[in-house]
């Protein structure tokens, strides 16, 4: 089989496998299982006691199983697999203060989320496996919930006292003896397609934390026949106000820097919400391009790749983008991509042609690395395809993407889409609200 007639039908097959059709299948399918076994909704839990992310999520699960009658299954998870996360320490920073935010949001108890308490030395260390013990102790037991709920607010309240009053020295002092037990939980994980913690698994399908939970309560609503009038989806609140203000101009004038790579599905979201939020606040948007991590000589594993494909769906067609005809850029469209970057930035239409590139190559399946595709995504960004072809194989760019990369990491930022105003720094395009109530912020103390 020739990598062309690969590459000729992969956009077909993209399609197909995140087809709303192909979902809707998927689901029944789960349900009819229910169904059959005259079962309640059952959701397996994936917690990690030092992920703030979990803990948040913890806190709304009382509320989400009274509200739709659900039935978990809890598994504690305790180590990371390393050849997903990139930069730990810079997640972790991020996941601090990205929890931080949520807690406020949602009127959750933060904890210690914004502070850098929980140091990764050996004495903490110990203690996690330790307390772990305790929750994987607890999973066989009635009351998971409950316990779990008052050792994870101990923890990040570092309130030692509840934390010795609740935990069973017969667990702690040997707590190498469940890892199988952890081992079993993480293997789970894994096996099933993911990576993080703080997740749902329900029907087939993932619902990271806080900001995937509305997917699932529409997902229950419609399982549950509620009415669209009293249908509640609470867990919407990042991005149900987007550009929802009126304030006539915003005197300080920042620039909003995105970060973005032309291989990230999430910088194709990020770059058309960052230009709708500079439009509407008539504000500049600088888009600073990096190499993709795969081309970084970084390494992309085929799960979170697949789970980052059907994630960007359904975030596309919230957000009302279309989304699923892919033409993976990676190699000769990235490059090509990149090197008429400062031609289209020169006549101001960067912006538009990185737009016009995302689109042909996330939802159109035109692909780049052919003359007959690239023609298409030059021209209707307004751009001269004489021009445009002789510069398609320079090389200069690879100088300023580096520049870009460095730019990025000096901020703490290490992935895309990432974004910039002011002093203020956000990871992902879930956070681009962020930005905007800087914006706001900053009218408002003028």
């Amino acid at each position: 089989m020739s990598n062309s007639f690969v590459k000729s039908i992969t956009p077909h097959l993209a399609r197909l496998i995140t087809s709303e059709k192909i979902q809707d299948l998927k689901r029944g399918k789960a349900e009819k299982q229910r169904l059959k076994k005259h079962s309640k909704h059952k959701v397996v839990v994936y917690l990690r006691l030092s992920d703030p992310f979990s803990y948040l999520l913890l806190q709304v699960l009382p509320e989400l199983q009274q509200r739709f009658d659900l039935e978990f299954d809890f598994r504690t998870v305790l180590n990371l697999q390393s050849e997903m996360y990139p930069a730990p320490k810079l997640w972790e920073k991020n996941a601090r203060q990205d929890s931080n935010y949520l807690a406020k949001l949602y009127q959750l108890d933060a904890g210690s989320l914004s502070t850098d308490n929980h140091c990764n030395d050996e004495a903490s260390d110990l203690e996690l496996q330790q307390l772990t013990a305790q929750l994987l102790h607890w999973e066989l037991q009635d009351g998971y919930l409950e316990n779990a709920t008052a050792l994870f607010t101990a923890y990040w309240n570092e309130d030692a006292d509840t934390l010795k009053a609740l935990t069973d020295q017969r667990v702690s002092s040997h707590h190498e003896c469940y890892q199988h037990h952890l081992q079993a939980n993480e293997d789970l994980l894994k096996q099933n397609g993911h990576y993080l913690s703080g997740m749902l698994h329900y029907g087939g399908e993932w619902y990271w934390g806080l900001d995937r939970l509305e997917h699932l309560e529409q997902r229950l609503n419609i399982l549950d026949e509620i009415p669209t009038s009293t249908a509640i989806v609470k867990y919407k609140l990042s991005h149900s106000d987007f550009c929802g203000s009126s304030i006539e101009a915003v005197k300080q004038k920042n620039a909003i820097v995105i970060y973005w790579s032309a291989r990230s599905p999430y910088s194709y979201l990020g770059l058309i919400r960052a230009q709708q939020l500079a439009d509407h606040y008539q504000l500049p948007l600088e888009v600073k391009p990096v190499l993709p991590m795969v081309m970084r000589r970084m390494q992309v594993p085929k799960t979170k790749g697949s789970y980052i494909i059907q994630d960007t769906k359904r975030e596309a067609k919230k957000y009302g983008i279309d989304f699923g005809f892919i033409a993976d850029p990676l190699g000769a469209g990235v490059e090509r991509c990149y090197s008429l970057f400062d031609l289209a930035k020169t006549a101001g239409k960067e912006v538009d042609f990185l737009n016009s590139f995302a689109k042909g190559v996330w939802s159109e399946g035109i692909r780049s690395d052919t003359d007959e595709g690239m023609k298409i995504i030059v021209e209707r960004a307004g751009l001269n395809w004489a021009e445009a072809q002789p510069l398609l194989n320079t090389q200069s760019w690879r100088s300023w993407a580096q520049e870009n990369l460095a730019d990025m990491y000096s901020h703490d930022l290490w992935g895309v889409p990432s974004f910039k105003y002011g002093e203020h720094t956000f990871f992902g395009q879930d956070r681009i609200n962020c930005i905007e109530q800087q914006i706001l912020k900053s009218s408002d103390s003028e």
